[in-house]
């Protein structure tokens, strides 16, 4: 008989999957570890009753993280990708041709090793690739330490539970922004919005209180049960959201990508929002507006342009 393994993540229902065959399982004092093949999913990696991540629809993740940013760029050359130890979103950034430098921050070079052996379509070459840079460290305490600017920041994360909590914070992104050339973009994963709306909340008043525009967008990922999965947007440039389809299409082809769910079309239309998410993320908006003002009141920024969300 096959053995299943229960996602707990939600406490009030379970979702079941079948490991017909159990690649690697590992139990520590601080968390348990199964990877497995599943007829439906594939190879699946399951971590601390938390499904992370499957070979059938990783791309869609992965696509979504990198293109979304990277194609609202003119010409984007250094990116940083936090987490993301997979390789799943440095395989697409460096798809595009303009990189110059891709810079991975993994907390656990064990992530990495455990991507090259038990799912190695995910990473593919891009460790491979000399664009490629992985430093092993703490990505809050790098994030905030160092001297480089990236084009786009990259925030590949679990939830805001455990180690990957501080990835979630205030302070971490106000550290992201500070990392970011004057027109950079920060994205972030968001969660089950339907689920967990605090998470895209929390993001959003966090956002909308550093940068100018903030922009949550949505993508379909099968192996996250419970609805629409959410992705966040920041940025100080208001033109990377006025970006035509037709534009978006020109770049696609110039730049030679194929992708199997990003497209041009999708780009704009993952920005609209349902009601119950867009109620939440217009409050969340408007109470970052007002730490902003009492952060600038205090003398701890500098005034800026009110803080916009793509509608």
């Amino acid at each position: 008989m096959d053995r299943w393994v229960e996602e707990t993540f939600h406490p009030h229902w379970r979702v079941r999957l079948a490991a017909e065959d159990v690649l690697h399982e590992v139990k520590t004092e601080h968390q348990h570890l199964v990877i497995f093949k599943n007829r439906t999913w594939g190879t699946v990696l399951m971590l601390d009753g938390v499904c992370q991540l499957t070979t059938s629809d990783e791309f869609i993740y992965h696509e979504m993280m990198a293109h979304v940013p990277l194609m609202a760029l003119d010409h984007p050359r250094r990116v940083l990708v936090v987490g993301g130890g997979d390789g799943g979103v440095m395989r697409e950034v460096l798809k595009h041709p303009s990189i110059e430098k891709a810079m991975l921050c993994e907390i656990d070079r064990e992530v990495i090793e455990t991507a090259l052996k038990y799912y190695p379509e995910i990473p593919g070459n891009s460790f491979d690739d000399e664009r490629a840079v992985v430093v092993i460290a703490d990505g809050r305490k790098f994030v905030a330490e160092t001297d480089e600017r990236f084009d786009a920041i990259i925030v590949d994360s679990s939830e805001p539970i455990g180690p990957s909590a501080v990835l979630h914070t205030p302070e971490f992104f106000a550290s992201c922004k500070r990392a970011l050339t004057n027109d950079g973009i920060l994205v972030t994963q968001n969660g089950l919005p339907f689920l967990y709306p605090d998470h895209l909340r929390d993001t959003t008043r966090s956002f909308a209180a550093l940068f100018n525009h903030v922009a949550p967008y949505l993508c379909t990922q099968p192996c996250y049960f419970g609805g629409p999965f959410a992705l966040n947007w920041a940025s100080d440039e208001d033109d990377h959201l006025d970006i035509t389809v037709k534009k978006l299409t020109k770049r696609q082809a110039k730049r030679g990508i194929v992708t199997r769910y990003w497209t041009p079309r999708l780009h704009n239309a993952s920005f609209a929002l349902p009601r119950y998410a867009q109620t939440l993320v217009d409050q969340a908006i408007a109470d970052g507006r007002r730490d902003r003002v009492a952060r600038n009141s205090h003398g701890k920024d500098q005034p800026a342009s009110g803080t916009t969300l793509r509608t």
